[in-house]
């Protein structure tokens, strides 16, 4: 399988954003466009408060280490994960400074209600498979955190979500080295993409945003 070099890894983030639809992530990830909802900046807070400055915290057989970061070569994609608990296990692995073996769990905070979800549970799927690679190990579940209940939901990680995430990332490449954006495909999701004034779905099906970009600026 192909190592990808650190400078042609992708963000792990975009496969959310991919999943949800290719323009937004295309729009965000090669034309580096973005704009702020409510959505968005209640993401962002939430985010920010599992990303405290408190990296590393032991709790009994419990290690807590937040904003993580992670790559997987031979996906070439690289982020951030909000928080991996690793569980003192004895089929696990050593880590450095700790006694015993443990196994991670990585724990992705979401500010909504539990719903299923194939872009967020991409995103976690991704994560789980940075952190094998990375560990030399195998996970089995990861977790989701609702703020809005403030609890947390168990996510079985499975072969076929494994092979979904390389499908996904494969495409995406594609799509990144041809510096290509697709054509909007106007849908009940527009309404909660922040970039939808950007889009603009209904008059970009035919033409590309920079294209539309350049008109407004001639005006």
């Amino acid at each position: 399988m192909k190592d990808y070099n650190e400078e042609d890894y992708l963000l792990l983030s975009g496969i959310q954003h991919f999943n949800f639809c290719r323009r937004q992530w295309a729009l965000i990830h090669i034309e580096q466009q973005w704009e702020d909802n409510v959505r968005t900046i209640e993401g962002d807070h939430l985010h920010r408060k599992a990303d405290e400055p408190l990296i590393r915290e032991k709790r009994g057989d419990k290690l807590v280490v937040r904003a993580l970061p992670v790559q997987s070569r031979t996906l070439g994609i690289t982020g951030i994960c909000d928080v991996v608990e690793f569980i003192r296990d004895p089929q696990g692995i050593s880590l450095a400074g700790e006694e015993g073996s443990y196994l991670p769990f990585p724990v992705e905070y979401k500010r909504g209600k539990p719903k299923r979800n194939d872009s967020d549970h991409s995103q976690l799927v991704a994560q789980v498979m940075c952190l094998e690679e990375m560990l030399l190990c195998e996970i089995h579940k990861a977790y989701f955190y609702y703020d809005e209940i403030k609890h947390r939901v168990e996510v079985v990680i499975t072969q076929a979500d494994r092979e979904r995430v390389r499908s996904s990332i494969q495409e995406m490449r594609q799509y990144f080295e041809r510096n290509h954006t697709p054509k909007a495909k106007a849908g009940p999701h527009c309404q909660s993409c922040s970039l939808i004034n950007i889009c603009v779905p209904d008059i970009l099906n035919k033409r590309s945003v920079s294209s539309y970009i350049e008109s407004r600026l001639n005006e």
